[in-house]
């Protein structure tokens, strides 16, 4: 076991932004919660928590790899719409003790699963944050009637038909 130090730094810090992974035009994970390592001079990697990744799409393999500064990797095979990527992933299940961070979550070969930070404004664009005690009211009780006086319409009905 390697300890990072001056000669092979390694840095291990929250994201600042949401990052989101796609395989073949879908989402495979999507997290606030993403960890970004920068080790020596590679490209830098993001490991994201589990439960942020579609974990279904997901199979594990018999590979693994070993680094002196990290530990033991596993690996997953990606089958998605009938396309497989061989061991696209990989995971640190218990890595040495400078590296606890990242353990359990799984980072992707950006070379097969596009890795991209997210601006949060993308995501929700109007930023409508809901008054859930408003909202809820004027749902369905159950009924098939809203609980309350509907809201006033905000567009006009279509033309020529019920408004």
């Amino acid at each position: 076991m390697k300890i990072p130090g001056p000669d092979h730094p390694i840095t291990i810090t929250p994201a600042a932004t949401r990052w989101r992974a796609r395989y073949e035009g879908h989402v495979i994970a999507d997290s606030a919660d993403a960890l970004v390592l920068q080790e020596s001079t590679y490209p830098q990697v993001i490991y994201f928590p589990r439960q942020d990744v579609s974990m279904e799409v997901l199979a594990r393999t018999d590979r693994s790899t070993h680094c002196p500064f990290k530990g033991d990797a596993s690996y997953f095979t990606l089958s998605l719409d009938g396309r497989i990527a061989e061991n696209a992933v990989w995971t640190y299940e218990t890595p040495y003790p400078a590296m606890a961070q990242i353990e359990g979550r799984v980072a992707f070969y950006p070379n097969i699963v596009e890795v991209h930070a997210v601006d949060d404004a993308a995501v929700n664009p109007r930023h409508i944050d809901v008054d859930v005690d408003q909202a809820v009211p004027h749902t369905d009780s159950g009924s098939g009637a809203s609980q309350r006086e509907h809201w006033p319409a905000n567009v006009p009905g279509p033309e020529g038909g019920v408004s």
